[in-house]
């Protein structure tokens, strides 16, 4: 939570800039929501708990950063994030998911996100565990016979000792030494046997004379595994796959389950982000009146109602309360407005934001800028290999003239036209790399290249093969 409240809606904003580009009034709208959730836990009056965050309605093409936006939201606050599309979506009553599974997907989420932060402070109380079983196995402790040692046997180019004066000294400089190999990593190819966890297969279907729900489902599993004896089973590693394995289990050892779901669940119903993608899709055209498959999408609004207004959902963690989940909803409506949905579910996303079209020169700062532009992106892959990728600012802004063009003249698909240009422009190089583009080889992207390898995609208008 730190990490949240060091960070004003300007420096959020500076965040999302480093991976989208334009869209400012989209990024300002969620910096100031992100930023009204932090303040709302720092008020310390009984208005807290009514204070509900303001969900947001993201209306623009495909392609724009509605998505990205809100994903990077989530990593910026560190937040438990899930992202659903409202069209795979039916109502009570219809086969398909229902709406509450994007609840317990948000929960799972926040259950890793604390089970990992756990896990990272217990790590090197686990470590040293780890190291005590293998160095058990390789060096077994004195016995009162006398010292002893099992397989795998143990060399004397291994071992070179002092003459002891004890098998209790013996052994005790001897696993010294091999900490120390261990360590260093000389033994991680050794072949040592270990005991894991057997997972347990065992599933749970029909109860009574009805399908269980999916909380119920899962809860009647736990319970029944957490009542079944605990089974492992040996396996031979080498000693770098079994130190991932047993420090996996020490950790899960070390880390109070029961106080991760508290946490996780405490954390999904104050920071949680749940992305509901193409919300036009269940929109009901207002030039209808009933019947038809608009009947089955008003009913999805309606189940989602009762989620987006604040209520209790139960998960196989436990109860969890939509009441301070942020709620971002985003669609192209193409083919629908906003105002066909239902009047109830419009009012539950009462700051609306629409996200423009990208421009020519948007989608050149696409190539530049970002942390993770689609350049630098190609550039790494060819880096794995010694080759070196180099594009000229001419070759840039033919790229992005050509992106430009093609989303005019066919199917506009925003950023995502870039995909389909850089592959077309680089996927012969990447073919010929390292078979006949060798090692330390420098491959540099000028204008004229650009031209020349997607003038055929410029000149052909039917591009449905390579719409992404």
């Amino acid at each position: 939570m730190e990490k949240i409240i060091s960070l004003t809606p300007r420096q959020i904003v500076a965040e999302l800039d480093k991976y989208i580009i334009g869209q400012a009034d989209a990024k300002r709208n969620v910096a100031i929501a992100l930023r009204n959730r932090i303040r709302r836990l720092m008020v310390k009056t009984e208005i807290q708990k009514d204070i509900v965050p303001n969900n947001i309605l993201m209306i623009g093409p495909t392609g724009v950063g509605k998505t990205e936006i809100a994903r990077r939201l989530a990593k910026v606050a560190n937040a438990p994030f899930t992202k659903v599309e409202a069209s795979k979506f039916t109502e009570v009553g219809y086969v398909g998911r229902d709406v509450e599974s994007m609840v317990r997907d948000l929960v799972e989420q926040a259950v890793a996100l604390v089970r990992d932060q756990k896990n990272e402070e217990v790590k090197v109380k686990a470590a040293d565990s780890v190291e005590e079983i293998i160095l058990d196995i390789l060096i077994p402790p004195v016995k009162s016979a006398g010292f002893t040692r099992s397989a795998p046997a143990l060399s004397s180019a291994e071992v070179t000792l002092d003459e002891p004066t004890s098998d209790a000294e013996l052994n005790e400089r001897t696993r010294e030494r091999f900490r120390e190999k261990l360590r260093n990593g000389d033994l991680d190819d050794r072949k040592i046997e270990i005991n894991i966890k057997a997972s347990s297969s065992m599933g749970v279907g029909m109860i009574g004379n009805g399908m269980m729900d999916e909380a119920g489902m899962a809860g009647l599993q736990d319970m029944i595994s957490n009542m079944m004896p605990k089974k492992t089973k040996k396996r031979k590693l080498s000693i770098s796959e079994a130190r991932k394995l047993l420090l996996e289990e020490e950790m899960s050892k070390l880390v109070d389950f029961e106080e991760v779901k508290e946490e996780a669940i405490k954390l999904a119903e104050n920071s949680g982000i749940i992305f509901i993608d193409e919300i036009d899709k269940v929109a009901s055209k207002s030039s209808k009146n009933g019947g038809g498959p608009d009947v089955s999408r008003e009913g999805v609004q309606r189940d989602l109602l009762p989620i987006v207004e604040g209520s209790a959902v139960n998960t196989k963690y436990g109860v969890v309360n939509t009441d301070h989940v942020l709620f971002i909803a985003a669609g192209a409506f193409h083919m629908s407005k906003p105002s066909d949905l239902i009047p109830e579910l419009q009012g539950r996303f009462p700051i609306r934001v629409e996200l423009q079209s990208l421009t020519q020169e948007d989608f050149s700062r696409i190539l530049r800028e970002p942390k993770n532009a689609l350049t630098k992106q190609y550039q790494a892959l060819f880096e794995s290999e010694e080759v070196y990728l180099e594009f000229t600012d001419e070759a840039i802004e033919e790229i992005a003239r050509l992106a430009f063009l093609i989303n005019q003249e066919v199917e506009n698909i925003g950023a995502r036209r870039l995909h389909t240009v850089m592959s077309h422009l680089l996927n012969d190089f990447l073919f010929d790399v390292p078979d006949t583009i060798l090692a330390n080889s420098k491959i540099m992207v000028t204008q004229e290249m650009v031209q020349d390898r997607l003038s055929t995609l410029v000149k052909n208008r039917d591009l449905s093969q390579y719409i992404l």
